[in-house]
């Protein structure tokens, strides 16, 4: 594997957070494959000592960090801690999230604020606090997974999108400031995955019901996203449904409340979903 969007060299050793399931343990596991040593990051001890446990089979020098992230202060320190025990990061993946289906007139305000933490303040936490010693290296990767929903506002998804547009337009200015310091940005916008997102407690049943991309593709796309040069990365690619939303908002809308609703047809559910069309499910293309 190449280094941090650079070309040069291999990774290695690289941070990521929501590592005990999902999309995080896919990504350590694929990275620890390739001999990165990772630094497995999340708040359940047990799950991650055991994804933590299969990435030492190739990557003896990966450790599992079993934190909160619900406090900033704290994600902080840990990022400071790896780098101190594990030695200099080259890549870190500001992966974890929590759920909050519920509609707005349901919200409160400390369901929201918990979600705009752990999403959004954590992993700008995290960055802020390695940020000094990536500058001084001048290299290295900073990946901030956000969602499809950090694009698009999804029905009873208010505070979950607006924790995750906030790591989007964080990520989009973060990368114009480090514009030739040799600190590279990355924003990765998952669809709809095969994840324990979909049956998290205190969350209503989703509005959707289509087809759900397994965590490993996403794994590969976070790895060939470090090593390429460009900006965004939509996994699975739906960058054409936000295009259409940004041209055509009142559609947008409509297609949100067909979807609520559950009057959306399946075929049109899994073309938007796996950015492949009816007419290439049929092609096999």
């Amino acid at each position: 594997m190449t280094g941090p969007g650079t070309g040069e060299g291999p990774v290695g050793a690289a941070l990521v957070t929501g590592a005990s399931s999902g999309i995080g343990a896919a990504t350590a596991r694929l990275f620890a494959a390739r001999g990165t040593t990772v630094a497995l990051v999340a708040r359940r001890a047990d799950r991650l000592e055991e994804v933590a446990a299969e990435c030492r089979r190739t990557a003896p020098g990966s450790r599992a960090f079993a934190v909160d992230l619900a406090d900033p202060e704290v994600a902080a320190a840990l990022g400071v801690q790896v780098w101190d025990e594990l030695g200099p990061l080259d890549v870190v993946v500001n992966n974890a999230g929590i759920p909050m289906r519920r509609p707005a007139d349901r919200l409160t305000m400390a369901e929201v604020e918990r979600v705009m933490t752990v999403n959004y303040f954590s992993p700008v936490a995290i960055t802020l606090a390695l940020l000094p010693r990536l500058l001084q290296r001048r290299s290295g990767t900073i990946v901030n997974v956000s969602s499809l929903g950090g694009r698009l506002g999804i029905a009873t998804e208010a505070a979950y999108s607006a924790s995750k547009f906030a790591l989007a337009g964080w990520s989009e200015a973060l990368a114009a400031d480090l514009v030739g310091t040799g600190v590279d940005v990355r924003l990765v916008l998952p669809g709809a995955i095969d994840t324990e997102i979909w049956d998290q407690p205190a969350n209503d049943p989703p509005v959707y019901s289509g087809p759900l991309v397994p965590a490993e593709e996403v794994a590969e796309g976070i790895l060939a996203c470090v090593a390429s040069d460009q900006f965004e990365h939509y996994l699975p690619d739906m960058k054409a449904v936000v295009e259409m939303k940004t041209k055509d908002f009142d559609s947008f809308v409509a297609g949100m409340r067909s979807m609520a609703a559950g009057k959306l047809d399946e075929g049109t559910v899994a073309g938007a979903t796996t950015g492949r069309t009816a007419t290439d499910e049929k092609k096999g293309s």
